[in-house]
């Protein structure tokens, strides 16, 4: 499990991004519901920064153009968080769950969905649906030779309205090493783009750089 590069690796922050969307939205997103946002994308494009996007199969199938291009842009990373977005414990914010015999295979569907969308190189990190696991869960997700990836700075951005107070949040936790958690999803966190335009030039004010999750866990593998 890794949640943030050692303290004293330097002032160095990765911001990760959940692309969140659910096996059962499919209605919803015929409907005109946003589950996307290619503006946080550009946001980031103009701005220069690193990026890993935990993306779930189900949105790399509902937005196979958007999928291709984050993950063949070397700007940015494409990680696994899960097929479905349904939790691998009982108790996660209301999601649906996964069997425990089924987890390795929904783990393995989104890496299929990535390839059938074009994504070259897709991470072996995976994160936790709702951020919730326990032993069995780490250990059903294990066999599929991937990482689990959380954080150690919540953003707040999930539906929230007020982007200040968001970017505030982001700014008072960050900490040399810190991975930082926000969502790639208008209609579920609609503040992120602009969080992002606030954020990130005060950071290097402060004299952080943005680097990749696998930077950072290059910075913590060497270390040891």
């Amino acid at each position: 499990m890794f949640r943030n590069a050692p303290h004293d690796a330097g002032k160095t922050v990765a911001l990760t991004f959940d692309a969140d969307m659910t096996a059962d939205q499919g209605g919803r997103a015929a409907a005109g519901e946003h589950f996307d946002n290619p503006g946080l994308i550009a946001a980031l494009r103009t701005l220069k920064v690193p990026a890993t996007v935990f993306m779930t199969g189900r949105w790399a199938e509902e937005y196979p153009d958007q999928a291709r291009s984050i993950g063949r842009d070397p700007l940015f990373e494409v990680a696994n968080h899960s097929y479905s977005h349904y939790a691998f414990t009982g108790d996660c914010y209301g999601l649906p769950t996964v069997p425990e015999d089924r987890m390795r295979a929904d783990v393995e569907r989104a890496y299929t969905a990535f390839r059938k969308a074009g994504v070259p190189n897709a991470m072996p990190y995976f994160r936790f649906p709702g951020g919730c696991y326990d032993r069995r869960a780490l250990r059903a997700v294990s066999g599929t030779g991937v990482t689990a990836v959380q954080w150690d700075v919540v953003s707040g951005d999930a539906f929230a309205t007020d982007a200040d107070a968001v970017a505030q949040q982001v700014l008072q936790g960050v900490k040399p090493g810190s991975v930082v958690v926000m969502h790639c999803t208008r209609s579920a966190a609609p503040t992120t783009e602009q969080v992002v335009r606030t954020v990130v030039p005060e950071l290097r004010r402060q004299g952080y750089r943005f680097a990749k999750v696998s930077e950072l866990i290059g910075t913590t593998s060497t270390r040891r």
